[in-house]
């Protein structure tokens, strides 16, 4: 019977995406790369816990789930968290930035600064700048300004992320006008507060960190994993949680988050097996598993 792996997720690093699994191995990606993998037959996807600890009840999640996790350890996980705005005394200097994921659609944010630009990859951020720096509350209270005088959103679903890869400017220039602009803006509200500090206009793009240069349109998306069930494409590009793999049928895209909470085999067909969701307009020695 083959080894089983458990996913604990797409981490970014200096140099590109890697999958990470339980037990600490971690599988670089490359471009061109054949990522192959199937869902052990008669299994079912588990709660991953919260916080570092296991789920008491072993809990089945959906397959479905970006979070992999059930109600209780969901509520757990988001108890002491920034993002869900659940503290307000975390001591470290936070930075605000302005991110960029395709036409008409910026996102203002906050990040620890000690995690510099690594939570920008995480969320497929195709250029940003940073804004300002300094406490915490003082971040969050400059993210709901933007929010309120100038219509920024804090969030954009990954749903139309995905759909505008392959069809952004191909000019770095013209990918950070709409960044470059709001910048201007922001930083010239009457209300900023005192204690955040203004940064300079810095673009950083990841167009050649991503590989979207020249990316073919993607013709759907992985729409879960399913017992026995095989995922197998050449890795052409990364953003994100996001793999766009080559197929027979053309890209898929493949959200990581929905590998975790499953026992994960060693593949070697080629066909994608497990249910896709069809784009509805074109668009733009073993070490784990591969």
């Amino acid at each position: 019977m083959a080894q089983a792996w458990k996913c604990s997720g797409l981490r970014w690093s200096v140099d590109g995406p890697v999958l990470v699994w339980d037990g600490g191995r971690r599988s670089a990606l490359t471009w061109g790369k054949r990522v192959a993998f199937g869902v052990a037959e008669g299994g079912v996807r588990r709660c991953v816990g919260a916080r570092g600890h296991a789920c008491p009840v072993r809990a089945v999640v959906p397959g479905r789930s970006t979070g992999a996790r059930c109600e209780e350890c969901a509520r757990l996980d988001r108890a002491h968290s920034v993002a869900a705005d659940t503290i307000a005394d975390d001591p470290r200097p936070y930075r605000v930035y302005l991110a960029w994921f395709g036409p008409g659609m910026v996102k203002a944010g906050i990040t620890a600064r000690e995690r510099g630009s690594a939570r920008l990859l995480e969320q497929g951020a195709v250029c940003f700048s940073w804004l300002g720096v300094g406490p915490l509350m003082a971040a969050r209270r400059t993210e709901e300004l933007l929010r309120a005088a100038l219509r920024v959103p804090d969030r954009i679903p990954y749903a139309e992320k995905r759909v505008v890869r392959a069809a952004l400017p191909e000019a770095a220039a013209d990918r950070a006008r709409e960044v470059a602009e709001l910048h201007e803006r922001a930083v010239a509200l009457p209300a900023w507060p005192e204690s955040l500090v203004r940064e300079p206009l810095e673009i950083v793009d990841h167009v050649g960190v991503f590989g979207l240069a020249g990316l073919p349109v993607a013709v759907g998306v992985v729409g879960e994993l399913v017992a026995g069930g095989v995922v197998g494409g050449e890795l052409v590009a990364a953003a994100g949680p996001d793999l766009h793999l080559s197929t027979g049928g053309g890209v898929v895209v493949l959200d990581t988050r929905l590998m975790t909470g499953w026992e994960l085999v060693p593949a070697t067909g080629g066909e994608m097996t497990v249910p896709v969701r069809q784009f509805k307009e074109p668009t733009g020695v073993q070490d784990g598993l591969f």
